[in-house]
């Protein structure tokens, strides 16, 4: 089906910095063929030897054999990574024996054409859940041609060739130092539906040229995605292909980095933070249907953990979602999905914010409260929600959007 892009996309993909030592290139498998799309639909990412690379993906217990091989790659090549495969258009989720060995013969194919160690590869897949492939070569055939295509990353070429419900594609980076030596990130991600990240949901690939030690890569992976892509939700489902990575190629020059408290990360770290941030909220902002941003900050909970949660009830109750969608600001929605987290709150003491409008109070409507003015709010394209629970000094921030007609039509046409 036709997809309409989202009120939130952008006018076009922007200009990202460029990543010393990584290599690209993107090709048509022919994936969407039958559908009669004409697309690339599979990427390679190749980068120098030395590389770090750290990842987080699905806890999902029906995660996909790439997963799977790309836990295990990590052990086995003890955090160093020198080539990515990724294609659209079948996940080689719950594929039993066809699907490891798909994967067993692209990873041949990887070592063979690009002369990389086996531990050093990693892959992904995304689209149709419980579907074979018609020959476990089916992806590997394509490692000459993209092989002979490898040259400077066209970083929206990449983020187009593994979308699949996605409007627009995703990306973003910026430029930082560590010890005055000037380094870049940049990051795609594809995402659309499925989305309720439990990872350590979606697919999202990070590099820079910073020389950073996989320990301490790892570290820094799993301390920027549980504040940004672990605190998204579209609809509350959570893929079994969700894979995170991060690699740090070594070749801008800038000192190793062997330590996780070192100061000279500091500046490197925040900007690690902003971008996967961007990247966090572009996936909501694309999310099946969505017509609005929704942020939820829920404060002073007992704990980060428990804030979260009760942030995750509101973000994906779907009557919430749709009160939204139909600009209803109907508070009492938000007073149920807090209470059915089931986590600690002082009911009476309970506050509730729509922007700046102070909603409910101490177990009550607000003496104050302005229907003109929270309906107002709720007709906005982006819309806040701020819930004290009286319970702790603990708070954390959740994004989400609205659930509209248009995601059942999406999902409804999946397949088709």
């Amino acid at each position: 089906m036709k997809l309409k892009p989202s009120p939130f996309a952008p006018a076009s993909f922007p200009a990202l910095p460029a990543i010393k030592g990584v290599q690209a290139a993107t090709a048509s498998r022919g994936f969407y063929a039958k559908r009669g799309i004409e697309r690339d639909d599979v990427f390679l990412f190749l980068m120098p030897e030395g590389t770090s690379v750290a990842g987080v993906f699905t806890r999902s217990h029906t995660a996909s054999a790439d997963v799977e091989w790309c836990r295990e790659a990590l052990l086995q090549g003890k955090g160093s990574g020198r080539a990515v495969v990724v294609n659209a258009g079948n996940s080689n989720a719950f594929t039993g024996v066809a699907g490891v060995q798909k994967n067993e013969a692209t990873l041949t194919a990887m070592v063979e054409t690009l002369g990389v160690p086996k531990e050093q590869c990693f892959l992904a897949a995304t689209g149709v859940i419980g579907e074979p492939l018609p020959d476990p070569a089916y992806v590997g055939k394509m490692l000459p041609q993209l092989n002979a295509a490898l040259g400077t990353p066209d970083w929206e070429a990449c983020a187009r060739a593994f979308s699949t419900t996605d409007t627009y594609p995703k990306g973003a980076g910026t430029e930082t130092e560590i010890d005055g030596v000037p380094v870049a990130i940049t990051g795609i991600l594809k995402g659309s539906g499925m989305i309720m990240p439990n990872m350590a949901t979606m697919l999202c690939y990070v590099f820079t040229d910073a020389a950073i030690a996989p320990d301490v890569l790892d570290e820094l992976l799993r301390e920027v995605v549980d504040p940004t892509l672990n605190s998204v939700t579209v609809d509350g489902d959570t893929s079994t292909s969700d894979t995170c990575m991060l690699f740090a190629t070594g070749s801008s020059g800038a000192p190793l980095i062997e330590d996780g408290s070192d100061p000279r990360l500091d500046a490197f770290r925040e900007a690690l933070y902003d971008v996967f941030r961007n990247l966090a909220h572009q996936l909501v902002k694309d999310g099946e249907g969505a017509t609005k941003f929704v942020e939820i900050c829920v404060e002073n909970a007992v704990t980060a953990q428990s804030a979260k949660t009760i942030g995750l009830s509101i973000a994906n109750s779907p009557l919430v979602k749709t009160a939204i969608a139909a600009g209803d600001a109907n508070w009492g929605r938000i007073v149920m999905a807090v209470g059915k987290s089931l986590e600690p709150i002082v009911r009476d003491n309970m506050r509730i914010w729509f922007g700046d409008l102070l909603i409910a109070e101490g177990g009550l409507r607000a003496p104050g409260y302005d229907e003109a003015a929270a309906s107002a709010h709720f007709a906005q394209d982006h819309i806040s929600i701020r819930v004290d629970v009286a319970a702790g000094d603990e708070a954390w921030t959740v994004w989400t959007c609205d659930l509209t007609h248009a995601y059942v039509d999406i999902n409804g046409a999946y397949r088709t």
